[in-house]
């Protein structure tokens, strides 16, 4: 029996992943599909196609500091462990959006939600098993100023690197941040935080994971066609949220590469950090 769960997932992205999950699982596995909205989750549970694995719908807000860890004792009371976890919450922030506004909800999200989430279901997962951080080829250190490296390479804990994440809030908070090196769009540092909180987190089990066989990585799914990115870019050729699920489900469900372990993927290729 798979035990699979998908934060984020009541519309895009996530929703095309619980949906894949659904599909390529068996009627007797569970597909958790999660989200801060019990309408929406509904609505979303109900749009699944028959067939394949059971989905469940769950409330799971990873800005709520005891969210995470509330739903993993459930799952661990149910069921023991789990086997897929996709990390895929995000808040969008908008070409008309002021950073100094918004960058507490979104490192809230985007960021301390991360770290929630790896801290709660890491411990969780079954042999075998697959953690998941939707981020994007953003989250590399080409796109940040050298001077600012170490914020994302010197943490050696979860704990540490969300101490650099909250001075670089506080910064575009009071302004700091626009006269200093860090970039003006706040979706750089955020997604170097996602993928840094993985390779933290990995090179802490690296050695034990990789002998039972699980997976823990960052994946870059590419630009898909979603209102949010039209915002920015012209994504008219891109490819839709179930299309861009692809690639994410195969590294999820496919065999283990272990030079996967700790990084971020993009259709299968590692993304070098540095």
């Amino acid at each position: 029996m798979t035990i699979a769960l998908v934060t984020g997932a009541t519309q895009g992205l996530g929703l095309a992943l619980a949906e894949g999950l659904a599909q390529r699982l068996a009627p007797t596995d569970t597909v958790y599909l999660t989200g801060r909205d019990v309408e929406k989750i509904t609505t979303a549970v109900r749009s699944m196609p028959g067939g394949g694995a059971k989905v469940r719908g769950e409330l799971l807000d990873v800005a709520d500091p005891g969210s995470a860890a509330k739903l993993a004792a459930q799952i661990h009371d149910r069921h023991g462990g789990i086997d897929v976890v996709f990390g895929n919450a995000v808040m969008r922030v908008g070409p008309d959006d002021d950073p100094r506004e918004i960058i507490d909800g979104y490192t809230e999200v985007n960021n301390f939600g991360t770290t929630r989430l790896l801290k709660a279901f890491a411990p969780l997962l079954d042999d075998n098993g697959r953690l998941i951080v939707v981020a994007s080829s953003l989250g590399t250190l080409q796109h940040l100023a050298p001077v600012l490296h170490e914020h994302f390479t010197k943490p050696s804990s979860l704990d540490e690197l969300d101490v650099q994440v909250a001075r670089w809030r506080d910064a575009v908070k009071d302004g700091r941040a626009r006269s200093g090196a860090w970039p003006g769009f706040v979706n750089i540092p955020s997604k170097i935080g996602q993928v840094a909180a993985v390779r933290v987190l990995a090179n802490e089990r690296r050695d034990s994971d990789l002998a039972r066989g699980v997976l823990i990585a960052a994946a870059c799914p590419g630009m898909i066609n979603t209102p949010t990115s039209a915002l920015w870019w012209d994504v008219s050729t891109a490819p839709t949220p179930a299309q861009a699920a692809t690639a994410l489900l195969d590294l999820a469900l496919g065999p283990l590469k272990p030079e996967h372990y700790g990084e971020l993927v993009r259709h299968g290729e590692v993304v070098p950090f540095s």
